[in-house]
């Protein structure tokens, strides 16, 4: 979005606090005056040059718009941001009251022509030297949904525990507002341990829907998780991950194996920072998910508790290690800009403050969801799905009269009813032959599965003891390569005191969490914090299938690192290294 755009609806909002329209009259004169280019269209592809009117087209000009519309609803996977009123270089011209009526027409006809839905998201009136006021708006095209190919984003939930985030789950995903018991998280435990305790354990999945006009479709009205498919052009998959320290593994394991697009850092306005916050944004930065900030419980708090919350949290995120723009949300505006800003650069982190209980500033977190874009666009989706099938395995389950049943996420290619995959590796490094009897994604059935996408796979009568977290089902063709080590270069955030040769860890790569022993360090016998090196680790109960790139942390006790494995050395091949001349065996 053109940072003019941005800023003259943000001088607006600011008009609006003050109880005046000069603000924003003056805070836009000096946007018309300007004249540099256009920016360069960024990766995320909704959001590309604007159009200045639509009024009466002709035939062969509304075409080329429709297929044009068409063309950027498939860039951005089903989603598409227009701007009316914007010249091609930025230059915030305006339309008339009856100009912005008979494009918004237009638009509206050539949404219905490609089978979509606008909805105006925002408008605002511009300088001009006439009489006659002008005005730009916003416009979000969405594509209505068919068999299940609505766009999916993954958003996995972190923050201390007792922070509000199974409450803040249950308020959007049920649709009412919670009694100040926890009455909203009930619906969201999966153990009795957790309703005793009100505390989250285990990961659980949890949507929330929207439709091609942009409206909340989630389980009030008596819904089911099929009708909310069948509704919503787009869905946000919430993982619910635990606060507890205890839990940690659960917690990691959940950021390394369910790929989340986005994290939400939910933050207690009375207590504030506190328990496992800081590790949680530590866990989240190092694997390089883009993160945005709720501050939960504002109802508890004075104006000034919840303030000095959100001080210090920005003084956090400024921090050197972090670097991060803080973009405290208060408007509807605001919302809109923080969710288009936030997909194209991973510096800027939006702060929500809201209630669960009285629904304060629900609403902006709402409209946030519904206009934030994918990360990836269609072309790179393409390339994954033309890849060989790799589904990856993180929950394994036994259903009555449906057999063993996986849930997991494919990685790469396509999978369909019916197909034949092979699963490991087993103990003793091999590959087994199966056929994937059903689909189902978000609990209703389904016939292909995508890349990106995340599913549960019936195997029907297939021996659920031969199967385990961590394993992975591909296409035979593949030829999958395992190993017992592999190695890395790591950076060690923390050590108490040496890291060395024959030190235990558990490693979290991707869907993989194993005990692994260091082997050998390159060019050093010992690690401090901070330090840098390459790591040969040997997996000390099974092999396992890795990829070379895929991102490492590693962690025991206090003890805790990240990195990117950099060799593997196959489990039928492998013969001492070159380090084995360096003598740090």
């Amino acid at each position: 979005m053109d940072p003019r755009v941005s800023e003259l609806f943000g001088a607006a909002a600011a008009a609006q606090k003050s109880g005046g329209r000069k603000t924003a009259k003056n805070g836009s004169k000096k946007f018309k005056t300007r004249s540099a280019r256009y920016p360069k269209a960024s990766n995320n592809p909704p959001y590309l040059p604007p159009e200045l009117k639509l009024v009466n087209p002709t035939q062969y000009r509304f075409e080329h718009l429709a297929t044009q519309m068409k063309w950027r609803l498939q860039e951005g996977r089903g989603e598409a941001v227009y701007q009316i009123g914007v010249e091609d270089n930025g230059l915030l011209v305006g339309l008339t009251e009856e100009d912005m009526k008979a494009s918004l027409k237009t638009l509206r006809r050539m949404a219905e022509k490609v089978g979509a839905d606008i909805t105006v998201l925002r408008e605002r009136e511009v300088d001009h030297d006439s009489d006659e006021p002008h005005r730009i708006a916003e416009v979000l095209v969405r594509k209505v949904p068919d068999d299940q190919q609505f766009l999916d984003l993954r958003v996995a939930v972190l923050g201390n525990v007792d922070s509000g985030k199974s409450t803040l789950l249950g308020v959007l995903t049920q649709g009412e507002l919670d009694n100040g018991r926890g009455r909203a998280r009930l619906n969201l435990f999966r153990h009795l341990h957790e309703i005793q305790t009100g505390r989250t354990s285990s990961i659980s999945i949890e949507i929330l829907g929207f439709d091609s006009r942009g409206e909340v479709v989630n389980y009030s009205e008596s819904r089911t998780a099929e009708e909310i498919c069948e509704i919503a052009s787009k869905m946000i998959t919430f993982i619910d991950l635990a606060g507890h320290h205890k839990y940690l593994k659960t917690t990691i394991f959940g950021l390394t194996s369910y790929c989340p697009d986005f994290a939400m850092l939910v933050v207690s306005a009375n207590t504030g920072i506190a328990g496992t916050t800081r590790e949680h944004l530590g866990l989240a930065m190092a694997l390089k998910v883009p993160i945005f900030i709720v501050v939960s419980k504002v109802d508890l708090c004075t104006k000034g508790t919840v303030e000095r919350t959100v001080r210090q949290l920005e003084r956090i995120l400024k921090q050197p290690g972090c670097n991060k723009v803080p973009m405290l949300v208060s408007s509807t505006d605001d919302a809109v800009t923080a969710a288009q800003k936030f997909a194209q650069s991973p510096s800027i982190t939006p702060i929500f403050t809201l209630s669960s209980v009285s629904g304060e500033s629900l609403d902006l977190l709402k409209v946030f969801f519904n206009i934030l874009p994918p990360l990836s666009n269609s072309k790179e989706q393409e390339e994954l799905m033309q890849q060989l099938t790799e589904f990856q395995i993180d929950e394994i389950y036994t259903v009555p009269d449906v057999g063993t049943v996986v849930g997991g996420t494919l990685y790469s290619g396509i999978c369909r009813e019916g197909e034949q995959l092979v699963v490991g590796p087993t103990d003793a490094g091999q590959f087994r032959e199966l056929a994937v009897c059903s689909i189902q994604r978000n609990r209703s059935g389904c016939r292909v599965l995508r890349a990106g996408q995340a599913a549960t796979l019936a195997l029907g009568d297939f021996d659920r003891s031969l199967l385990r977290k961590g394993m992975v089902m591909v296409s035979p063709e593949m030829n999958p390569t395992i190993c017992w080590r592999f190695e890395a270069e790591i950076v060690l955030l923390f050590h108490a005191k040496t890291f060395h040769k024959g030190f235990q860890v558990t490693v979290h790569v991707g869907n993989v969490r194993q005990t692994a022993t260091v082997e050998a360090l390159q060019g050093k016998d010992e690690l401090r914090t901070g330090e840098k090196a390459g790591v040969r680790f040997k997996f000390i109960k099974h092999p396992e299938y890795l990829k070379v790139g895929a991102k490492l942390l590693f962690r025991e006790g206090a003890t805790k690192g990240i990195g990117q494995v950099t060799k593997l050395q196959p489990a039928a091949e492998w013969v001492p290294s070159a380090w084995a001349s360096l003598g740090h065996f």
